[in-house]
């Protein structure tokens, strides 16, 4: 019980933005150039990207807030605590959809994932490199399903 409200709690601070170890991976661009944004991520598709994702592995969480038109994310983690990704970016391979995120704080020392989207399943899949214990792992994300009374962004 103790451990679900945790999560949910996690889950609220990230998609709110409201922790106190509020981080984002780079800076978004000057407030001129964001209200060029929208029609620039419409045309990428990574707008699909945006919203909160869950690991069910583990409760491992990644919020995606925002997406510029070079592809740079506005995301943090939580492992439950929130953590600054030292990269997040977004690019496409054709018609895929490709997220690569670095972190380097909380003792990750380098991990990555390496995540493919999948449209049809709406989920973030691919390879989670533990770099501590050099290991690989398959692993995908879900979207996080909307909390009542809260319009779900895609």
């Amino acid at each position: 019980m103790k451990k679900r409200v945790v999560q949910t709690l996690s889950i609220l601070a990230l998609a709110l933005g409201v922790s106190a170890g509020h981080a984002i991976a780079q800076e978004m661009a000057s407030p001129a150039v964001e209200a060029e944004a929208p029609a620039a991520e419409s045309e990428s598709g990574f707008d699909s990207l945006l919203g909160l994702w869950v690991r069910p592995d583990g409760g491992y969480m990644i919020a995606i807030r925002g997406i510029d038109s070079s592809g740079r994310l506005d995301a943090a983690y939580a492992n439950p605590q929130q953590l600054p990704f030292a990269k997040a970016e977004a690019s496409r391979d054709g018609n895929t959809i490709k997220v690569f995120l670095e972190l380097r704080a909380g003792g990750y020392n380098g991990s990555t994932y390496n995540l493919t989207y999948d449209p049809e399943d709406d989920i973030l899949k691919g390879v989670y490199y533990q770099a501590v214990a050099q290991q690989k792992y398959d692993i995908y994300f879900e979207r996080a399903k909307a909390i009542a009374g809260e319009s779900r962004t895609r």
